[in-house]
């Protein structure tokens, strides 16, 4: 898999609102999250999925965006002020290859990896880290785009998620995308 981050200024064509006629945060993430949950998006870009996750998680609830770029997290920012949701929304950027999530260890429900794994430069680490801040039992959707990730490539992900010690729930389907929803399994 090529590790290539998306130019900050596509970020501005993934926000627009016209992109919810192809994939409709709420309908997508409605069977996972809810309010009173805490979620770890890495590499949310500039907040297509965030600020509806913001919405359905609550007052109660937050989530925690972690991306390389800090244009994207600017103008997430911007965008979460603009529609009152930046008490809900952290915003963090990595150290090296890291996510640097370990004050999360444990306090996670859910892992939002949408268009994301395939940038990354160590997807064994980034399982590791996204394994370590689940609760037990909390779950993690990767999704990735067809036309940059084949079928093979997304079987491999999965094969090192479950070595991570994620095990496979189910295989949602999402527009353009290849998806498996994991949980966190206790034992490895």
């Amino acid at each position: 898999m090529s590790q290539c981050v998306c130019p900050w200024w596509l970020g501005y064509f993934l926000a627009t609102p016209l992109r919810r006629l192809y994939q409709d945060p709420r309908a997508i993430l409605a069977p996972w999250v809810y309010e009173g949950m805490t979620v770890l998006e890495p590499g949310p870009g500039m907040g297509f999925f965030t600020l509806e996750l913001a919405r359905m998680v609550g007052q109660t609830g937050r989530v925690i965006a972690v991306d390389v770029q800090p244009r994207m997290l600017e103008a997430l920012v911007r965008r979460a002020k603009r529609a009152g949701l930046e008490d809900r929304i952290e915003t963090r950027e990595p150290r090296g290859e890291a996510l640097g999530v370990e004050d999360l260890a444990g306090k996670v429900d859910f892992v939002l990896a949408f268009a994301v794994v395939h940038e990354l430069p160590n997807t064994k680490g980034f399982l590791a880290e996204a394994h370590g801040a689940l609760k037990a039992g909390g779950r993690m959707l990767v999704a990735e785009p067809k036309h940059h990730v084949s079928e093979v490539a997304m079987a491999e992900t999965a094969a090192l998620a479950e070595q991570a010690g994620f095990a496979r729930e189910e295989t949602p389907t999402i527009r353009g995308s290849r998806s498996v929803l994991f949980s966190r399994r206790d034992s490895r």
